[in-house]
């Protein structure tokens, strides 16, 4: 589900549709349809999700690669679709990954029943395909195709990651949770309610803004809501986002 807006405290949930040399890259996949979920603004939603990929290029089948930068019900919705009674891929010719650190997390401990669920009809039925890959990723980062980069953020989750995207001289970051909104950039002590560890994530964030601040790469806020692309600057003891002028046009889920 797209939300949009600017009032302080809005938020989007986005997907990151990119072809990188010849690669078609999903970065997250949003909420999905029909999901029993606990969360009312998520529960059974019926969006037009699939049908706006389509629109932008990205048929599913098309899809090579789908980077979860976590597991949470909001980043890994259109990992399924119904089909009958059964979840199955939605991008059945794709390699499914995340980090083998946020797998480990939520293996070993007793998820509440949500999360469960989630789990059960959005990550598991992937693994059973066969298309899910557990990545080892480096503290200085870990290439997984030529120009995509998983740089480690922990804090929100354990395991979670950001995405560094490079092509012909240009670079750009999906954050992932380790920013939810530009109040954070702001203010980057600011953390969410579900955090796993919120001091880490804290720090995390100011590691992630002090490494865009004052360069050319652009930042892709993965739950901000427009503008959702935009270049960091250092201001009054913190930052804020520029945005830039650009066609960039995340597809909410």
């Amino acid at each position: 589900m797209r939300q949009s807006g600017r009032q302080p405290g809005r938020l989007a949930s986005h997907s990151f549709a990119v072809e990188v040399d010849g690669m078609r890259v999903l970065v997250d996949t949003g909420i999905g349809n029909g999901k029993r979920r606990a969360n009312p603004a998520w529960h059974n939603l019926n969006s037009d999700y699939e049908a706006r990929l389509r629109a932008a290029g990205f048929a599913p089948e098309s899809v090579d690669l789908v980077v979860l930068t976590h597991l949470h019900a909001d980043h890994v919705g259109w990992n399924t679709r119904a089909e009958g009674d059964a979840w199955v891929p939605t991008f059945p010719n794709a390699r499914y990954l995340t980090s083998r650190t946020e797998w480990d997390y939520w293996a070993g401990v007793d998820m509440e029943e949500a999360r469960r669920q989630m789990f059960r009809d959005s990550v598991h039925p992937v693994r059973e395909a066969g298309l899910f890959d557990l990545i080892d990723v480096a503290d200085e980062g870990t290439d997984v195709a030529p120009g995509i980069r998983l740089l480690p953020t922990p804090g929100h989750t354990p395991g979670q990651v950001a995405v560094g995207l490079s092509s012909r001289g240009e670079t750009a970051l999906v954050t992932g949770d380790s920013i939810h909104h530009p109040v954070q950039m702001a203010h980057p002590e600011l953390c969410s309610c579900v955090d796993v560890a919120p001091e880490l994530a804290a720090r995390t964030r100011n590691q992630v803004l002090g490494s865009l601040a004052g360069t050319s790469a652009l930042l892709l806020g993965s739950h901000f809501p427009p503008p959702t692309a935009g270049h960091v600057l250092r201001e009054a003891g913190g930052y804020r986002l520029v945005p830039a002028p650009s066609g960039v046009t995340p597809i909410g889920g």
